[in-house]
């Protein structure tokens, strides 16, 4: 079978394909239909962070997808809205519990569910948009019920290597990539495989897209990370530097441990530290050529060669 190579000859980025700002808006009216219950502080709660806004990467990636075996884009089908809805859904319940066990104040520049709401309501706020996406992830067949189960499920194994990393200055960068492949790495990787289950496209196509997913997750977590040291609150919607405080040493952290200013950044970082000292440690991070080598590793999982490597190994995604 021949596979179309290119929308066209113009250069798009994932967030201005053709259509997507269209698909995108039905995707915000289902994920508040999908969150509204009957009691009125649960759905006050569930919507809390999509009323925030957001990129919507998630179901932007599962539309991009089912896209792909098209010559001209097409409305993509209520199935595909509906896959996107349910990998956002788990993305936004991910972060209410992240939130939580962070005693993070703000997200997306607004509270956090946590700081509005308190932590018992936002652990079932959180538990509730898991539960909605299972219930239509269940309603789109069993492979697509079977692929979030294993992806919350991945999501917690990266999620626990964080936590038994914390303040950890010899953690290493093998240790972080495992993090972030079980954890952002999975769900871009289901993200765009559900687009292609959902269209009934072919096994090496789904496992083409799948890989793809998976590494353009890591890509986005490294970056994401790297923002993190390098971006203001403003620009982040939360604080900057705050993985610091919280012990979480990602890619830009653990290279600059090993750089130049290495010997002071450990002694800052062996132990929990202030917002005083997270600035400091800050100031060493962003001085370090940690910075310039972590974009060229994210940009790494985006050229060819790197694709290719992975599609030829086996089914397992990075």
């Amino acid at each position: 079978m021949s596979y179309p190579r290119h929308v066209n000859e113009d250069s798009y980025t994932l967030l201005n394909l053709p259509g997507i700002e269209s698909a995108l808006a039905r995707v915000e009216e289902e994920l508040r239909i999908a969150v509204k219950a009957d009691e009125p502080l649960l759905t006050k709660l569930s919507r809390h962070l999509i009323d925030a806004g957001g990129k919507r990467i998630r179901p932007s990636l599962a539309i991009a997808s089912s896209q792909i075996l098209e010559d001209k884009p097409v409305a993509p089908s209520r199935e595909v809205i509906l896959g996107g809805v349910a990998v956002e859904l788990v993305h936004q319940g991910s972060l209410y519990h992240d939130d939580v066990m962070d005693g993070a104040k703000t997200r997306r520049n607004v509270k956090s569910v946590n700081e509005e709401w308190g932590n018992h309501e936002a652990i079932l706020g959180g538990d509730y948009l898991l539960a909605r996406a299972s219930e239509i992830a269940a309603g789109l067949g069993a492979e697509v019920a079977g692929l979030l189960a294993s992806t919350i499920a991945a999501l917690c194994e990266g999620q626990i290597r964080e936590v038994n990393s914390a303040y950890d200055i010899t953690r290493t960068e093998d240790a972080y990539m495992s993090s972030i492949s079980g954890k952002t790495g999975a769900l871009l990787s289901a993200s765009a495989k559900v687009g292609a289950i959902v269209s009934a496209y072919p096994e090496d196509v789904i496992k083409a897209v799948t890989t793809f997913g998976n590494l353009y997750g890591i890509a986005f977590q490294i970056v994401d990370d790297l923002l993190d040291v390098m971006a203001s609150e403003k620009e982040l919607g939360k604080p900057s530097g705050n993985d610091m405080l919280e012990g979480v040493y990602t890619l830009p952290v653990i290279r600059a441990l090993k750089g130049t200013n290495g010997e002071v950044l450990k002694d800052l970082l062996s132990n929990p530290i202030n917002s005083d000292k997270r600035d400091e440690a800050l100031k060493l991070v962003r001085s370090d050529e940690a910075i310039v080598s972590t974009v060229e590793t994210a940009l790494s999982f985006t050229n060819d060669e790197i694709y290719l490597h992975y599609s030829r190994k086996s089914d397992q995604p990075l």
